[in-house]
């Protein structure tokens, strides 16, 4: 189809684990080289673990760009876009994937503007189209439907994945080549930053969308301080807290908790939502989940609809006795 590459963009910032965070993008990456007969390169912006060869090997990588900057590892977004829309002028690229974050929301549509390129977010999956274009299915309408974008080959495309949106699938011992690892130069010496991106300061130790399981609270819990039910029950169950996104909007809880659309996306074996009314934008965030229990006043609350268990009722009540329930016999 195109002799442009197909290129997996991941580690905008500090905060982001390519370990963790690119391996669907690979995979998906992978399938397309394959269809197309692109070459699949792997981009990683800032510092880079010790292991990155590997990584790629396992996803049949061909080869390992890297820029290392200051300016790259402070993840400053200027800095970013300017140092792809160079790696993109100085060789074809038909498709960049990024895994969606905070850093690639800002990141992706500002490079396929300087490249004149097309910018699909939210996307879930990616396809082939015609000779040299893609077809792109993303989350839309508060995710409560896809859409499918056809996108015009002959020039780029700029793709943001879904967190959980496709499973990671590594390729045969068979199949695993060492990839060579080329360390790109970038020149950033006239970038000044031109926006100051404020975000609450990335919290440490398990993520949410890898808990097992997850706990958490909406509007139905009434006040700010009875969202620490919310984290003792997730403590007593092993699990982790999480929230709607108007506990995040009122300042509640912080954002690296919130559960939907525009937070994380969850898998856990068990999600149990209180006072959650189950908004479409919500359930992006949690309807992988294998069991979901809902607990709300409202018998009628769309909630229902996507739980396997539900509880009518008060849930700052219910929260209360499930924790002496789990404490009592000891379930984490």
């Amino acid at each position: 189809m195109t002799t442009a590459a197909v290129v997996v963009c991941t580690r905008i910032g500090l905060r982001d684990d390519p370990v963790e965070e690119s391996e669907a993008a690979l995979t998906l990456g992978r399938n397309i080289a394959a269809r197309t007969g692109a070459e699949l390169r792997w981009l990683v912006l800032g510092p880079a673990p010790d292991c990155l060869a590997d990584i790629a090997a396992r996803h049949g990588v061909a080869s390992v760009d890297r820029i290392q900057h200051e300016k790259i590892d402070a993840g400053l977004p200027d800095a970013v876009v300017e140092a792809l829309a160079q790696y993109c002028n100085a060789r074809p690229v038909a498709l960049l994937l990024f895994s969606q974050t905070f850093e690639t929301r800002v990141a992706a549509p500002r490079i396929a503007g300087r490249m004149d390129g097309s910018v699909v977010m939210n996307a879930v999956d990616v396809g082939v189209a015609g000779a040299s274009g893609f077809e792109v299915t993303a989350a839309a309408y508060g995710g409560d439907t896809r859409v499918v974008y056809d996108v015009a080959g002959g020039r780029l495309c700029v793709v943001a994945l879904l967190a959980n949106a496709l499973p990671a699938q590594p390729v045969g011992s068979s199949e695993v080549t060492q990839p060579a690892i080329t360390d790109v130069a970038v020149d950033l010496a006239d970038v000044s930053e031109r926006i100051r991106v404020v975000q609450a300061a990335h919290a440490g130790g398990p993520r949410l969308e890898d808990a097992e399981i997850v706990v958490s609270g909406g509007r139905g819990l009434g006040v700010a301080e009875n969202f620490a039910l919310v984290e003792e029950l997730a403590g007593a169950l092993g699990g982790l807290a999480g929230a709607s996104r108007p506990l995040v909007d009122d300042g509640w809880i912080d954002p690296s908790h919130q559960v939907g659309l525009t937070g994380k996306i969850t898998r856990p074996r068990l999600y149990l939502a209180a006072g959650i009314s189950g908004a479409t934008q919500h359930m992006v965030g949690c309807s992988a989940a294998k069991a979901i229990v809902a607990i709300n006043t409202d018998a009628d609350a769309a909630i229902f609809r996507h739980a396997r268990y539900g509880i009518v009722g008060d849930c700052v009540e219910v929260l209360g006795e499930l924790i002496r329930a789990a404490n009592e016999i000891g379930v984490s």
